[in-house]
């Protein structure tokens, strides 16, 4: 990892600047779940992680409750990354196909996974002032992946957020709006992709299947040209 990268990480893990998810991490990580009473929680905002050479990104809301927030790892650890890591080993952009937690030897190819929101929200509804302090860690992740062909948005919060990236940086007249496997151009050439978060939810009321996620990184791959 370059040392901007590593830089903005531990400036990520020390960021206090949302009271309230300060606060929320700090109770998750005291009240532990059962199952995990017995472990220690990272209970800190948490970064993004892969290739920093990266084609794929792909980009989610927030760490879990005691997924990321309890291992120190964006989707790990909880039933989300479970879904997400089998799909993701299926294409042979991760090496194989759990992701349980940092030392589980889980490697990306060609991929670079991170979150919207570094730290977990209440409820998973980050508040609109969340969003914009965290904005900022984004802007440099999607800045610095030189070689970035095409973003994944797991969900529309993901989504949203990203497009108001792009607003920032251009002047954007066309109509952009969440649809499951929609594929968008943006202004600096990369591909902009909206896609159902892999949530249990979403996965156990069949919105989103293991099929359709694995058909559509597929696609990603070829746009990618990884």
């Amino acid at each position: 990892m370059s040392i901007k990268f590593k830089n903005i990480n531990k400036t990520i893990i020390k960021c206090k600047k949302c009271p309230r998810l300060v606060e929320f991490i700090k109770k998750i990580s005291t009240n532990k779940r059962k199952q995990n009473i017995n472990e220690t929680y990272w209970g800190k905002p948490v970064t993004g992680f892969g290739d920093i050479n990266a084609k794929i990104l792909i980009l989610g809301l927030a760490p879990a409750a005691h997924g990321g927030t309890r291992t120190g790892r964006a989707f790990t650890g909880d039933k989300s990354g479970e879904f997400l890591f089998k799909c993701l080993h299926e294409v042979k952009i991760a090496n194989q196909s759990r992701s349980e937690n940092i030392n589980d030897n889980l490697k990306l190819d060609d991929a670079y996974i991170t979150n919207i929101l570094k730290c977990v929200p209440p409820n998973d509804k980050p508040l609109k002032d969340e969003l914009n302090n965290c904005s900022k860690y984004f802007d440099f992740e999607i800045k610095n992946l030189k070689k970035l062909k095409t973003i994944i948005a797991l969900g529309k919060v993901a989504f949203d957020s990203c497009i108001k990236h792009y607003k920032k940086r251009y002047k954007i007249n066309k109509k952009i709006v969440f649809k499951h496997g929609k594929f968008y151009l943006m202004p600096d050439n990369i591909v902009l992709i909206s896609c159902y978060h892999p949530s249990p939810r979403n996965v156990n009321t069949k919105l989103i299947s293991l099929k359709m996620m694995v058909n559509l990184f597929k696609k990603v791959k070829r746009i990618s040209k990884v």
